[in-house]
Parts: structure tokens; C-alpha cells; sequence
């Protein structure tokens, strides 16, 4: 890919409009459920933005502003209790908002370079995602990304699939992407 990945920290007044914009598309709708009056997405997202356990991130192509993030210490979250977690895994809530940047192949790249920044965290070995378990398009690309599927969980607002990116495969993963793309 020859554009340019970057993630800014996501800003309160800046993008609660933009982020929620994405929360009424329909593709979004489903999976995240947050198709509610802009007065308790603002709520919602004050909550989100301000919680020390995660942080918020706008993902840029190209300096365009196109996909949110959310990385998350596993401690803290609902999900810490459907597994035996270590102190510093790490998990990962991600959506592409511009229709324009959908079916272009641009998940997958994204995903690895958000993976890429929770393992700049030396004590991380572990990221985690739990996708909608009928979301198959997604569940693809966190297994090309590296990620295993482990066991279907319960959780509030859907059943997840609980999938597992250890340090060690991810980084063995993209080193062999790398040498294929050299060699290419």
C-alpha cells in the first residue's frame, strides 16, 4: 500500500461529530449500535473519550480523516472476565466511517499498524478483539492480521468472538509479509 497510515488522538470537541456521522452509517449501525440523537451520542462519547482505560483514536489515510479506533487495557473492561488476561493485554474496537474508503482493501493495513502501536508497549504480549460474531468480513481480517479465534462470548450488546494476536505470531506474521513483498 502506498498511502500513508496515521492515528491522531481523538479530541473531544473536534470530532464528536465526525465520529457520529460514522454511528448513523449502515454499516456501522449494526455493530456498533450507536444510532441514537446526537444529545446522548455527545454523553456517550464524553464518557468514552474520558475514560483512562482506553484511548480514542482518529485513523488518517493520507491526512483524511477516515476510520475510529478505540485501544483499551483488557483490565477494567467487561471482557477482562471471559478470559485468564495479563496485566498489560491490550484490545482493540475499530470501524471504517467513510463510505469512500470502504472495499478498498484498507482494514487490514490499518489494523496491522494500529496492532503495531499497542505492541510499542514492551509489557503487551497480547492484543484482543471480540467482533460481532456475524460479522465474517471483520473476523477475516483480524485473522489475516494475526489474530486467532479462541471462543464465542456473551457481552451486552452482542455475542463476540474472542480472538487472540500474541506479540511473538504478529510480529513473525508481518515479517514474513514483509520479505514476500520484497521479493515480489
Amino acid at each position: 500500500m502506498n498511502r500513508r497510515i496515521t492515528f491522531r488522538k481523538a479530541d473531544y470537541e473536534r470530532d464528536v461529530s465526525l465520529v457520529y456521522r460514522w454511528m448513523q452509517e449502515e454499516h456501522v449501525i449494526p455493530f456498533w449500535h450507536l444510532n441514537m440523537p446526537f444529545s446522548q451520542f455527545e454523553k456517550h462519547f464524553h464518557q468514552a473519550i474520558t475514560d483512562p482505560h482506553q484511548t480514542l483514536y482518529i485513523g488518517c489515510i493520507d491526512g483524511v480523516p477516515m476510520s475510529y479506533w478505540e485501544s483499551y487495557w483488557v483490565k477494567g473492561d467487561i471482557i477482562e472476565h471471559h478470559y485468564d488476561n495479563a496485566p498489560y493485554d491490550q484490545g482493540v474496537h475499530l470501524l471504517i466511517g467513510e463510505k469512500s474508503f470502504l472495499g478498498k482493501g484498507l482494514a487490514l493495513p490499518l489494523l496491522q499498524a494500529m496492532v503495531r502501536l499497542q505492541f510499542e508497549t514492551p509489557e503487551t504480549e497480547k492484543v484482543i478483539a471480540e467482533p460481532d460474531i456475524r460479522n465474517q468480513k471483520m473476523i477475516h481480517v483480524f485473522e489475516k492480521c494475526g489474530f486467532r479465534p479462541v471462543k464465542p462470548v456473551n457481552l451486552p450488546d452482542k455475542t463476540g468472538l474472542l480472538m487472540f494476536c500474541e506479540r511473538k505470531r504478529f510480529l513473525e506474521k508481518e515479517k514474513r509479509h514483509e520479505l514476500t513483498e520484497q521479493t515480489k
